[in-house]
């Protein structure tokens, strides 16, 4: 039982807001040392050079670069500035757009802040203009922004693969039909809102200045430079040319073209995005030493014994796993964060799944869904964050909060579906 009080002990520090990696490392210290001794650790070192020594690891800090290069180049602002003047027309037509931009930004970037932070920038005081319901403002921005969790290339992609030891590629390959399907489920939900409630979102008015023909050259022009990017990286992969981490440097390579295409290219923002590309790394890594400290903690303490057991117990056989997995995931997602549970709570489950006969592949993206609505549930989703900390003092944390409702519904919905009708997606 050292291990499962291990976890909670563990749980209850991160909650209070320790720093995630020092909280896993220290807690595995003081417990490893009480239950085996310090010898427990001596292979440390080998897990260390292993982590070291991982290609597919390499993919997270090129994707990182190549999300930060795409993000100071104005891409958000010329996409939903063209999107925003041909969907302008149509009943709730600016949602719409950002939307559709959230996922050209999550497959060109996949960075969740910076896509929120920018629609909130740029669509939200537009929506707002144009009377826009401050709810379906705010829940469309955070949940198009979330995108870059499912639709690939994704970090979390990449980090569910090296955990469950499944290609990045089948990954990337298999997330595909259900992130479209989250954006269809996303524009249909808005379509209907706009529909019952026609003052949440009105149409806006054509500048007549502008031909329809120069509005759709005009969309045209921002939208082909980083769909040919996403050709590139994702085809790249799904054809086997290249793998995921050969990919991620030709992403980083392209968006650096792409920079000087804009004319945004300089030698400061190169410098700007490799530093904060080290900073995501770092923190990603450090949690990653963390945690394989505290797994090895649990393992040795008889832990993952005791979960596997409890796991195979519950009726239902493999449904009454997933679906207790799922559940347990969501709930988690609503307090900490989803490194947190790719590194610790993944692994634990993995075993299980495993024995189960559950395809991993298909676990991995119902896992990566899920992990998904974390960044929108409430109290510490961090797309609320994001948008809070760019919004007018007019849009309250309640507006947010009562925006992002639907857009979770919406999701597990999608979860569901993907548990219930692997086929449909492929899987």
């Amino acid at each position: 039982m050292i291990g499962i009080v291990m976890f909670f002990v563990a749980l209850f520090a991160l909650l209070l807001g320790f720093p995630v990696a020092f909280t896993f490392g220290g807690i595995a210290l003081i417990f490893g040392v009480w239950a085996e001794g310090i010898e427990m650790f001596a292979f440390m070192p080998y897990r260390i050079q292993s982590i070291m020594q991982n290609t597919v690891l390499m993919a997270v800090p090129l994707f990182v670069f190549m999300g930060l290069v795409l993000q100071k180049t104005r891409l958000a602002e010329q996409l939903l500035e063209s999107m925003g003047r041909l969907f302008g027309g149509v009943r709730g037509g600016i949602a719409i757009s950002t939307v559709l931009v959230g996922a050209l930004l999550a497959a060109s970037t996949g960075v969740v802040g910076a896509s929120v932070v920018a629609m909130g920038l740029i669509s939200l005081p537009v929506m707002l203009k144009y009377n826009y319901d401050k709810g379906l403002a705010c829940g469309t921005i955070c949940a198009s922004g979330t995108l870059g969790q499912i639709i690939p290339p994704s970090i979390v992609l990449i980090l569910l693969g090296d955990v469950l030891g499944v290609p990045v590629g089948d990954l990337f390959q298999a997330a595909l039909w259900p992130g479209l399907v989250l954006v269809g489920a996303y524009i249909v939900y808005i379509l209907i809102y706009s529909k019952l409630n026609p003052e949440a979102a009105m149409p806006i008015g054509r500048d007549d200045s502008i031909s329809r023909k120069e509005e759709v050259i005009t969309a045209l022009k921002a939208v082909i430079p980083p769909l040919a990017l996403i050709i590139v990286v994702l085809g790249s992969i799904f054809a086997g040319v290249a793998t995921p981490t050969e990919s991620a440097a030709l992403g980083g390579a392209g968006a650096l073209i792409l920079a000087m295409l804009y004319g945004q290219f300089s030698w400061k923002m190169v410098y700007e995005a490799s530093k904060e590309t080290v900073n995501v790394t770092a923190m990603v890594f450090a949690i990653l030493l963390g945690a394989t400290a505290f797994s090895m903690a649990f393992t040795y303490t008889g832990g993952d014994i005791l979960v596997e057991e409890w796991m195979l117990a519950i009726p239902g056989d493999k449904w009454g796993f997933l679906i207790a997995t799922m559940i347990v995931i969501l709930i988690l997602g609503f307090f900490i964060d989803f490194v947190e549970i790719c590194f610790i709570i993944v692994p634990i489950l993995a075993p299980v799944a495993s024995t189960l006969g559950i395809e991993m592949t298909w676990f991995g993206i119902l896992v990566a869904m899920n992990l998904q609505t974390s960044f929108l549930t409430p109290p510490f989703g961090f797309s609320l964050f994001y948008l809070k900390g760019v919004a007018p003092k007019s849009v309250t944390t309640m507006d947010i909060y009562r925006g992002v409702m639907p857009f979770i519904a919406i999701q597990i919905l999608v979860l569901v579906s993907i548990l219930v009708f692997p086929g449909f997606y492929g899987m």
